[in-house]
């Protein structure tokens, strides 16, 4: 996906960019390949497939959900900051948090904001465990995301926790959604969500599936939740 693609998408899709913003998307394609060259970042360097595999597919949650309102979005495990910093260079009306469990991807990500300028984004070094504890973070978001690997089981007792009673969790997923959504109805139950919609599409292209899984607040989550840290991997809530 070149840059004309990327735009031309994302327009077609009702997200029109303007020219400092496609600068910016620009800039963080070169500090991303500077700063992989130096630590583990993303296995994705050349240019279409940052613009298509990380930068398009981070957007793709902004065609189901709409973030023009003004907005606080928790980011757990953001990596290289996807999906959140892709979505606030959008929509700059966004409030952005990032934890992250490695101290030199924040260190990254504290770079890029002060290059791109971004404002109300900040970022913190913790696990999602002990992260969610915190009184001032503790269901305090509007909307929870994360672009991960693990199963819906795991993701909703780290993400549900943080989301604010009538707030959404958006988790972004290959294949298998529908499957790890059933696994895991009974601990979205429990930890006060449930399912809203779930969206399919393909990513342009390469035409590989996505889903994007929306969860609703409900309830409160229950105060032991989420466990102490590594627990929700080592044994998933069924």
């Amino acid at each position: 996906m070149n840059v004309e693609q990327f735009q031309g998408m994302l327009e077609e899709k009702g997200i029109q960019l303007n020219s400092l913003q496609l600068d910016m998307f620009e800039r963080y394609f070169q500090i991303l390949v500077e700063w992989n060259e130096k630590m583990n970042l993303t296995a994705i360097t050349e240019k279409e497939e940052v613009y298509l595999k990380h930068f398009y597919d981070s957007v793709s949650a902004a065609f189901y959900i709409d973030f023009k309102g003004e907005m606080k979005i928790c980011d757990v495990g953001a990596g290289a900051g996807f999906p959140s910093i892709p979505l606030k260079i959008c929509f700059p009306n966004l409030s952005i948090t990032i934890v992250d469990s490695l101290q030199k991807r924040i260190r990254f990500l504290e770079h890029l904001s002060n290059e791109l300028n971004l404002k109300d984004t900040y970022f913190y070094h913790d696990r999602a465990e002990t992260f969610a504890k915190r009184v001032e973070f503790r269901e305090q978001f509007d909307v929870v995301t994360a672009r991960a690997v693990a199963r819906m089981s795991v993701l909703s007792e780290l993400c549900l926790p943080l989301v604010k009673k009538g707030g959404q969790f958006i988790a972004m997923k290959a294949a298998n959604a529908e499957d790890e959504l059933k696994a895991a109805h009974k601990a979205i139950h429990q930890l006060g969500g449930e399912l809203a919609s779930i969206h399919s599409f393909e990513l342009p292209i390469e035409e590989s599936e996505r889903n994007i899984v929306v969860l609703n607040k409900v309830k409160n989550t229950p105060k032991r939740f989420p466990r102490k840290p590594g627990t929700p991997n080592k044994l998933p809530l069924e």
